[in-house]
This record gives structure tokens, C-alpha cells and sequence, in this order.
């Protein structure tokens, strides 16, 4: 399966904390590499205030995740305590 360049799908990381495109595609394949895939119940509906945030809690629960690192902890902060993972900020890690 050939997938869409970068440029395509994620313009706004281009260029983001001084990262040429190529270099965030080698991150993203390397991470692609490591990951396993999680199959994802939809029984945890709704948790959060955002429902574009529920995939997320969802993957973490799902992949038994010890962490999820994200810019949003307010939103998950309740979820964090009833499912036992924890959220971190992005600049705290």
C-alpha cells in the first residue's frame, strides 16, 4: 500500500520546531515500526468533553498504555484517574 507523503497529510508539522520534512518522515517510520495495533472498543463512550479526544483515550485504555503524552491533560485528567493511565504534558516529558 503506498501512503500520501507527508506534505499531504500533516502540512502543519513541516517545518515545526526546525524539522525538514525528511526528517519527520524517517520519525514517523521508525514509530510506525516499533508500534503494535490495538483493537479499539467503542464500550467507553463518552468519557471526555471533546469527542475528537475519545480515539485517543480509547487507543490508551485499549493498548494498555502506562502514559499518553498530549497538550490537552485538562480534558483527560478525570479519565486519567478512573482508567489508571497517566497524562502528561508534552512539556513536562
Amino acid at each position: 500500500m503506498k501512503r500520501a507523503p507527508l506534505k499531504n497529510g500533516c502540512a502543519h508539522l513541516i517545518g515545526r520546531d526546525g524539522l525538514p520534512s525528511e526528517e519527520i518522515e524517517q520519525v514517523l517510520r521508525e514509530l510506525a515500526a516499533l508500534v503494535e495495533p490495538v483493537e479499539v472498543h467503542f464500550l467507553w463512550r463518552p468519557q471526555l468533553r471533546d469527542p475528537n479526544d475519545e480515539m485517543v483515550l480509547e487507543g490508551a485504555i485499549n493498548g494498555n498504555a502506562d502514559a499518553l503524552i498530549t497538550y490537552n491533560v485538562a480534558d483527560f485528567e478525570l479519565s486519567a484517574k478512573r482508567f489508571d493511565v497517566e497524562f502528561c504534558a508534552r512539556e513536562s516529558y
